[in-house]
């Protein structure tokens, strides 16, 4: 059976960069595993150029393997290539794609070399990249321009399902301040909570598409978070890193305002933590959101490094990771969490994918807390966005969204510094007292 392969928003980056920088750099498309790289850098091949030539390092023979021990010679180089793939190149109308190129770095050293040659064109795909033993003998080539690709995200996802009215409707809204009225936004939310527990991996909307089966979803989904815990061993022999992805959902459903290590591994020392934190970062399995240590514009500069909360990359793989004391979750849980009706608290689940989504919008995460004046009890803005010289401050909320007294302080603390206020919740749209309630359906498009 064909591959299916889904529209995605970053063919426009790609195609942007054969038209402007592939004459000087190569293209390397960096992502969480399973994310889609390989399909897209193949698509765009296959649409955009004469010929192309896949080399997944992952899989290819030892000859071609070989084929980069000695690139003295390109000539050479270039007629051996061909010679073993069978694909004839042109001169300025060929692509040379270099699938899973972290398992091979002397062909990533070559990039320097190969686009200084200027015959063809190269896109690199790649994971966990950072990984000090794929990169400490090699010289990293600076002839690479770099993108991050991201699980599909809502619009993609309804793009996948054949939906092409839902955005229009959405933006409308937006753009006219407009609730969407009970029928409607009962069927938006309905939408969003299905891609929710799919989530943005491809494979997992495939499977959705072929079979109309959340179990057989979610059995793709915990083939993803199995590879990606191999992975994770990669990083840490000892099991942490893979300890501290499994942990995520338990730090965020304890509304602990810091991601707690010993709900990972009792014991654990954050000195450890501190050095895998980077590689796990790389491999884009999560997202990373740094407490604020001076809210506004330049959050980065002044952030708490050691002070951070960490979420999935892709929350359908959340909700698998979530409920991963079954040996599969089955379909009543699921269809109880697509109709609104199990009987958790649910907040975390939203608070990820807000993460998620404001990730893919190019976002980098900040949150803030406040110690109350007259008890020990922290209030907390889940998160900060900057627009210009502002800053929007935004607190997520699965059940009463009237009350939200962390917005109200902060606002009051930071009045200067603000320019919106939004509280994101599963109620329709409202705006009242300055505040924007957002259905969660609207923040990809805010």
């Amino acid at each position: 059976m064909a591959k299916t392969v889904f529209k995605r928003k970053i063919y426009d980056e790609i195609l942007e960069w054969k038209e402007n920088r592939s004459d000087k750099y190569a293209l390397l498309i960096k992502g969480a595993r399973r994310v889609g790289k390989s399909t897209i850098a193949e698509e765009f091949a296959r649409k955009e150029f004469k010929t192309y030539i896949l080399i997944d390092f992952a899989h290819t023979s030892k000859a071609i393997m070989e084929l980069f021990d000695d690139m003295y010679n390109l000539d050479f180089f270039f007629l051996q290539l061909q010679q073993l793939t069978g694909v004839r190149l042109y001169e300025n109308e060929s692509v040379i794609i270099f699938d899973e190129v972290q398992l091979l770095p002397k062909a990533r050293q070559a990039i320097k070399y190969l686009v200084a040659d200027g015959r063809y064109k190269y896109i690199e795909t790649g994971s966990l990249l950072s990984i000090k033993k794929n990169t400490k003998d090699i010289l990293i080539p600076s002839e690479e321009h770099k993108i991050s690709m991201y699980p599909m995200d809502f619009e993609e996802f309804l793009w996948a399902i054949g939906d092409e009215i839902t955005v229009d409707t959405i933006k409308i809204l937006i753009k006219s301040k407009k609730a969407a009225g009970n029928i409607m936004h009962r069927s938006l939310m309905r939408i969003f909570r299905l891609y929710m527990l799919i989530g943005g991996m491809p494979q997992a909307i495939e499977t959705y598409l072929e079979q109309n089966n959340l179990q057989a979803v979610d059995e793709v989904k915990r083939e993803i978070v199995d590879l990606y815990e191999e992975d994770f061993t990669k990083i840490d022999g000892t099991g942490l890193a893979g300890d501290i992805y499994d942990a995520i959902p338990a730090n965020l459903s304890g509304n602990a305002s810091r991601y707690v290590l010993a709900n990972a591994r009792e014991g654990a020392r954050a000195e450890k933590v501190r050095e895998l934190v980077p590689d796990i970062l790389s491999s884009y399995t999560v997202n990373i959101a740094y407490h604020a240590n001076n809210p506004g514009v330049g959050m980065a500069l002044e952030k708490d490094a050691g002070r951070y909360k960490l979420f999935t990359s892709d929350v359908g793989l959340f909700v698998t990771l979530a409920f991963k004391d079954k040996n599969y979750t089955e379909n009543v849980i699921y269809n109880k969490l697509l109709s609104d009706k199990l009987e958790a608290n649910l907040g975390y689940v939203y608070e990820s994918i807000v993460a998620q989504m404001l990730t893919a919008k190019g976002n980098n995460l900040f949150y803030y807390t406040m110690a109350s004046d007259t008890s020990n009890h922290l209030y907390e803005i889940d998160f900060l966005i900057s627009t210009g010289n502002k800053i929007n401050p935004m607190e997520v909320k699965s059940g009463n969204y009237r009350e939200h007294k962390s917005m109200d302080i902060f606002c009051d603390k930071f009045s200067s510094r603000i320019r919106d206020k939004y509280v994101v919740h599963t109620k329709d749209y409202k705006w009242e007292n300055g505040i924007h309630y957002l259905p969660v359906y609207m923040v990809p498009f805010i």
